[in-house]
């Protein structure tokens, strides 16, 4: 896990994860935009949306024992408490 002193932004904790080879889970949509907009790099992410603080933690585990996989394969994985959806990176069209 990385330890922040202050806020590096976005970028900055996308490019570490990767570097890092670190799935990112995160609260924060702009992760997603940064990658299926902006075209940024990325090795796995799982976003919670509306999911309680004391419900996390077995949210997050229950999400990669179920799409572990997937989020290797860079995955963008959005958890909400009565859905998951799944969005694999597009193919090299080259």
């Amino acid at each position: 896990m990385a330890a922040w002193g202050r806020d590096p932004g976005d970028e900055e904790i996308l490019r570490r994860s990767v570097e890092e080879e670190r799935i990112l889970v995160t609260l924060d949509k702009d992760f997603g935009e940064l990658v299926f907009v902006l075209g940024q790099r990325h090795s796995g992410i799982l976003r919670l949306v509306n999911v309680r603080g004391r419900e996390q933690g077995r949210m997050i585990l229950h999400t990669l024992s179920r799409l572990g996989q997937a989020l290797e394969q860079n995955a963008l994985v959005v958890v909400e408490s009565d859905h998951m959806r799944v969005r694999m990176p597009d193919a090299d069209p080259g």
